[in-house]
């Protein structure tokens, strides 16, 4: 566990790191931190208190992911890290020539064009075929029961519910919308913050998932609700498509940080970008957290891996350059010797040749887990497959519809994916799962957290309540209101565009949970900017 120095650090006392040993779970909402604690207490480990926690959050977080989203996780058990690639790929009828067809220049935001594969009730059964110790049935029932009987909305759900209600009211038009509304808006508005709602589909659904294993959703019952209401209202997603996926056990990818080993998922996922901006960071020294030079150099080092990432990532075997040169020390060093004194236009390199939901779990075995899974902003596609609870996602968004880039749409493939799950480990022994949820925010928060921890020595609570920033596009930044203003200034000077936000709901959601290699303890944090809770055994 990184030593920890932060008692006289300024934003520290917003919130004490909880402690504990036997169990800890940590998330954006406290009633699905809970429902995964209570199956560490039930005989469950962490990959079951994962499970529990993912499908709980589909109910009590629904602003942020559901059923029809992507998942990924990294899982440390028995001395091995190991990694789960649970995104979906583009249906076999959804071609560039057939989005264009139907007038679009870009691949649109809403609707049933952009649907992809989902694949997260395929991790929760693959997670828990391969790691898990309670069935299925036993760890979805927390989730059932909040879907059945009611929760009240928290205060930070029920503001994004509210929000997205009023927007969606504008955006969705079509009947292919009417069940959203149905669903989430059933009186005509998002409910109050501390009203309670339920809804039996979404129930009714998890059971079914629950009883089969996931195989309903690809292959059942559930599989054929969704074809027929994509065909129905002229989607491209097939019972096919459902039926031929499957999650992909990965190798995750890290490289080494003063001694720490940062392991992010490979591509698809932009945890690459992370990983690239840290390995130009290396090489710098950094005396002190708020300074000047710090942000900078952080800055600067963001938008160059961001500059590659975009160009770059997209399903890892269609890659034109590799992940190991892109993370190679060479191409480090020279994008490293960019970064002058002043703000940079980012532009792609050329390498030597060669919303979303977050939590983490562990168990007093060792186990840890670091899962994330989304919808993609917010509520996903706007589509609610009728009878089900099913909302979809739009990962298929991100496609380019340009056939000579990297990430151009192709059917069966998989789009460039914004959720990444992070873990950090040294000297081949684990110190824990972390992530900072929140679209292109995410690989920006990892790579804050990460210095936060090992640069500046804070505990995981205080490196979550530090203040962000995060590169927008050419050299606009914005950042928090807790930014000390005169390094405001001082980046201005540096050529940054600083603007500061009203909000810090764009800033991502993390969480943290480290383990002592000495002791076991666990201490982790949660994130201050939404609902969230750490539930501790």
């Amino acid at each position: 566990m990184p030593s920890y120095d932060t008692l006289n650090y300024p934003y520290a006392s917003q919130r004490m790191a909880a402690v504990a040993r036997n169990g800890m779970v940590a998330t954006s909402q406290p009633l699905a931190a809970q429902a995964g604690l209570d199956i560490l207490k039930k005989g469950g480990n962490a990959i079951d208190a994962a499970i529990a926690t993912a499908a709980c959050l589909t109910v009590v977080e629904p602003t942020s992911n559901g059923i029809g989203g992507d998942a990924f996780a990294i899982v440390w058990t028995k001395g091995e890290l190991h990694g789960l690639n649970a995104s979906g790929p583009a249906p076999q009828g959804l071609t560039i020539d057939a989005v264009k067809q139907l007038g679009h220049e870009a691949m649109p935001k809403f609707g049933l064009v952009p649907v992809t594969v989902p694949g997260a009730p395929g991790a929760w059964a693959a997670l828990s075929k391969r790691f898990g110790k309670l069935p299925l049935s036993e760890v979805l029932a927390p989730a059932i029961e909040y879907a059945e009987n009611g929760y009240p909305v928290s205060p930070i759900l029920g503001k994004y519910w509210s929000r997205a209600t009023r927007i969606f009211k504008d955006l969705f038009k079509g009947k292919e919308f009417e069940n959203w509304f149905n669903t989430f808006a059933p009186e005509g508005r998002a409910p109050e913050i501390g009203e309670i709602w339920r809804s039996p589909d979404h129930a009714a659904t998890l059971r079914e998932i629950a009883e089969t294993n996931g195989e309903s959703f690809y292959r059942g019952k559930l599989a054929e609700k969704i074809d027929g209401f994509s065909r129905e209202h002229g989607g491209f997603l097939r019972k096919e498509d459902l039926a031929a996926y499957q999650p992909e056990w990965v190798t995750p990818i890290s490289v080494n940080y003063r001694g720490y080993d940062v392991w992010e998922i490979p591509p698809n996922g932009q945890g690459l970008v992370a990983l690239m901006a840290l390995n130009t960071l290396k090489g710098f020294e950094f005396g002190e957290k708020d300074s000047v030079e710090t942000y900078h150099k952080q800055i600067e080092a963001m938008k160059l891996a961001f500059a590659d990432g975009k160009k770059y990532i997209t399903q890892r075997d269609k890659m034109s350059v590799q992940v190991e040169q892109l993370l190679s020390e060479e191409y480090g060093a020279e994008r490293r010797g960019l970064l002058g004194d002043a703000a940079l236009a980012p532009e792609p390199g050329t390498p030597p040749k060669g919303g979303t939901v977050y939590l983490a779990t562990a168990d007093g075995e060792g186990n840890m887990v670091s899962f994330i899974q989304s919808n993609y902003m917010g509520f996903g596609s706007g589509i609610v497959i009728p009878g089900t609870g099913i909302a979809l996602q739009n990962r298929g968004h991100d496609f380019s519809l340009d056939p000579d880039h990297e990430n151009r749409l192709e059917p069966g493939k998989k789009t460039y994916h914004t959720i990444i799950p992070g873990f950090l480990t040294k000297d081949g022994q684990p110190v824990g799962p972390f992530g900072v949820m929140g679209g292109y925010m995410q690989p920006q928060g990892h790579v804050q957290v990460i210095m936060n921890t090992v640069d500046f020595h804070l505990n995981p609570q205080a490196a979550l309540d530090a203040p962000r920033w995060q590169w927008i596009e050419g050299k606009t930044i914005e950042v928090e209101r807790t930014l000390p203003p005169h390094i405001a200034e001082a980046l201005v000077r540096k050529g940054h565009d600083i603007k500061v936000a009203v909000d810090s709901g764009g800033f991502g959601r993390g969480q943290i949970i480290w383990r002592d290699p000495e002791t076991g303890v666990l201490i982790g944090g949660t994130e201050p900017r939404t609902d969230g809770a750490v539930a501790v055994w």
